[in-house]
């Protein structure tokens, strides 16, 4: 299996006396994001600057570590995405990379950090009451249609906003733990930097446009890597469907959701010898076909992939099953 190896804790003072890392943001083939700039990490007086997360550290969390922007992209058809990468993190080795330092918008994919901290900071039994601001959506926005006055809980809000990737239930969930999106705005950036996902800038809870909302696809991969750790987080993002029971007009509501994943609805056929866990998908005119996917393979390797700014829903999944198949067996 090609790809950069984690290095074990023990070989971190070799590897800080050895090795002189840079890292190179790409620029966007479809969206004039702001460049930015990545450490030029000083090993031997201990700093980085701007505050990034060297290598080493990342080494010494075991995580999964690339030293280049492009890993495999000559052998997919890599031209139909902005942005991709593939991470064993079982084996803690980065087994595909395109422009995994580059900073694009993650649309819908956001929520998976939202999620994360309702599950960190919440009380998923706890029950909100819906506000105007949040029921207050686009017609075509993606929702779960939630009504000012609902009564629900966060279980519930959770679920919709993962498998049905509803904006409204992403409002209710922000004012639920942070009393406004703004606060919870500053919860999301405090805990992606805590993550090392330093490149990384969030604005809104549910990833609808704005030029100063973005990430990057190894500080998504980051994210999703710790909050599978949580368990509610793990049983809410790998489920395929969920009942919701809540109140709304005064009446008791049922409804069913499932995914917008393709793979596990059973749409898109998966590829041999795969198991796709979960996933979290996110389109909008300027971040494109984005997926965020948990999967694993026949060795029981579990692999996090991501395609950013696909230029279609079909080439997304095209994308995706490439890399799966090609780089992550």
């Amino acid at each position: 299996m090609s790809g950069v190896k984690c290095i074990n804790k023990l070989l971190s003072f070799v590897l800080i006396a050895s090795m002189s890392l840079s890292l190179t943001a790409c620029k966007s083939e479809q969206e004039d994001v702001t460049k930015y700039n990545l450490y030029d990490t000083s090993f031997e007086y201990g700093l980085t600057q701007n505050g990034a997360t060297s290598d080493v550290e990342l080494y010494a969390k075991k995580l999964c570590v690339t030293n280049t922007d492009d890993l495999g992209t000559s052998n997919v058809d890599s031209q139909v995405a902005s942005g991709a990468g593939a991470f064993n993190i079982t084996k803690q080795s980065t087994v595909y990379a395109q422009s995994v330092h580059e900073k694009l918008y993650p649309a819908s994919t956001t929520k998976i950090l939202t999620a994360y901290i309702a599950c960190l900071k919440g009380n998923l039994d706890d029950y909100y009451t819906v506000s105007a601001n949040a029921v207050k959506q686009a017609s075509d926005s993606s929702v779960i249609n939630l009504k000012e006055g609902d009564v629900i809980s966060l279980r519930d809000l959770l679920y919709g906003l993962m498998l049905r990737s509803g904006n409204d239930a992403a409002i209710a969930i922000a004012e639920g733990i942070s009393g406004d999106t703004e606060t919870f705005a500053d919860l999301m950036n405090e805990t992606a930097k805590s993550l090392g996902a330093t490149n990384s800038h969030f604005v809104t809870p549910n990833g609808l446009h704005d030029e100063n909302h973005y990430t990057t696809v190894y500080d998504m991969y980051l994210i999703l890597n710790a909050a599978i750790e949580n368990p509610d987080f793990y049983n809410i993002f790998t489920a395929n469907t969920y009942t919701a029971n809540y109140t709304s007009g005064g009446k008791a509501k049922t409804v069913e959701w499932a995914t917008t994943n393709q793979y596990q609805n059973g749409k898109i056929k998966k590829p041999a010898g795969f198991n796709i866990l979960g996933g979290k998908t996110g389109t909008t005119g300027a971040a494109g076909y984005c997926l965020v996917l948990l999967s694993e393979n026949e060795e029981q390797d579990k692999i996090i992939s991501i395609v950013f700014n696909a230029d279609c829903r079909s080439n997304l999944y095209l994308l995706m099953n490439e890399i799966l198949s090609k780089y992550c067996i």
